[in-house]
């Protein structure tokens, strides 16, 4: 009889527990559904009931489509080597912010880069088809990162056109319009991308409208024991605010802020960006001046009036000063004239606010209404040097259509850091 009585205990403490923790992830659930402007938000543990069963999105109230994820190998489909990817390639955790989480493995086949994708044919015109003028969007994701510094979840086909891994079969230009990375240059930070053009930006062979956050994600082993992974949930995040113009990554619900230093040697297009754009608005051709250059590519943040000014040098007849605008650090020579008055005889580009990054167009970019865009993808993107990208477990994935604030986010943010859900097996 006790036996019998203790198995009762047992079997109704475990389903209290399970109670408990089935309304735990709804309220999690719903506290992310319920942040303003969410569209989607895959948590890894809603499927399809029937068929493949695969993951769906939570989505608006009426929404018509939930977003199911598709399994793919990008080096299948478009250099035709390899092999298929299915839902196997993503091993479940069991655990996570929500209930459970995907893995994105450190695959050693150069031949096989699985990810979790949404094609174009049914996201086209949908509400998580952020583009064109007008627009804001935020993506979030929360993440233990094991290595690497690539993508997380976005609509950013890079294209197949570059061939730094061979010619593809399938050659296709980029259709970039925005997504969120693991750092890309700087690695382990939150990083937020958008295109104007869905290809490259300033002249060089990639696109260059990117944030960084300050703070860095750490790197995890993704085998590391539970325990340690439960304290390790990291929550990446990008908003893009198309009034302000600026694109903000987020790690953890924090914007610490990043300037890149001798932007001249760093990153040389965006200096040359900066003169070129300086130089147009000077009257007739100007020494330096390259008239080719595009118009929509000249890279020229507002600089009305400095936050601060830092004397570099001072001599009699010359002052150099440092002054810093809200996006950048422009070197500026004065020179003193006879009659004592000084008059600014030269600027230049020293250093460019990399979080948050100001982004000079008006607009994101808009595939053509035949189906040509870039898919959703999860845990990776297409693109032509094929390499692992970022590794490690994937919790949840939301997009917004809309630039979130910074409690939003603390919000958002905190349910990664609340003590795990556990989903039992299948």
């Amino acid at each position: 009889m006790k036996l019998t009585l203790t198995l009762i205990t047992a079997l109704l403490l475990a389903q209290l527990t399970a109670l408990r923790a089935a309304d735990t992830a709804a309220d999690r659930v719903a506290t992310v559904m319920n942040t303003p402007g969410c569209v989607a938000f895959w948590d890894f543990v809603k499927r399809e009931p029937d068929g493949a069963h695969r993951f769906t999105a939570h989505v608006m109230a009426g929404a018509a489509n939930d977003f199911a994820l598709d399994a793919s190998n990008y080096i299948k489909d478009y250099w035709g080597e390899g092999r298929e990817a299915t839902y196997a390639d993503f091993p479940l955790l069991g655990r996570g912010p929500f209930g459970q989480a995907v893995r994105i493995r450190k695959e050693e086949d150069k031949t096989f880069r699985p990810f979790l994708f949404v094609p174009r044919e049914r996201l086209h015109d949908s509400p998580i088809d952020i583009k064109g003028a007008g627009k804001s969007v935020s993506v979030v994701v929360w993440a233990i990162r094991e290595s690497g510094n690539h993508a997380l979840a976005g609509i950013w086909h890079e294209g197949t056109d570059l061939n730094h891994g061979g010619v593809a079969k399938v050659v296709a230009r980029g259709q970039r319009q925005y997504a969120l990375f693991a750092g890309l240059n700087k690695e382990g930070s939150a990083c937020g991308h958008v295109s104007e053009n869905g290809a490259k930006s300033f002249g060089h062979i990639y696109a260059m409208h990117k944030s960084n956050s300050g703070d860095v994600s750490p790197v995890v082993p993704a085998d590391a024991p539970a325990e340690v992974l439960d304290a390790s949930w990291q929550c990446f995040a990008m908003t893009y605010n198309h009034e302000t113009h600026e694109l903000t990554g987020w790690l953890n619900g924090q914007d610490t802020g990043r300037w890149q230093e001798n932007v001249q040697k760093a990153i040389p297009v965006i200096h040359n960006a900066w003169v070129q754009g300086n130089l147009h608005r000077e009257s007739g051709l100007q020494p330096g001046e390259d008239p080719t250059f595009p118009a929509d590519q000249f890279y020229n943040p507002p600089e009305d009036k400095p936050v601060s000014v830092k004397i570099l040098s001072e001599a009699a007849d010359e002052r150099v000063e440092l002054q810093e605008f809200r996006y950048t650090r422009v070197k500026v020579t004065h020179r003193k004239a006879a009659d004592g008055t000084w008059t600014a005889t030269a600027r230049d580009l020293a250093d460019v606010r990399l979080n948050p990054w100001w982004f000079s167009h008006d607009s994101l970019f808009t595939p053509a209404n035949d189906g040509t865009g870039g898919p959703f993808t999860i845990g990776r993107v297409i693109h032509s040097s094929r390499g692992v990208g970022f590794t490690g477990w994937i919790g949840g994935v939301a997009v917004f259509n809309r630039a979130l604030s910074s409690e939003q986010l603390a919000t958002l943010s905190a349910v990664g850091r609340s003590r795990p859900i556990v989903t039992p097996s299948r």
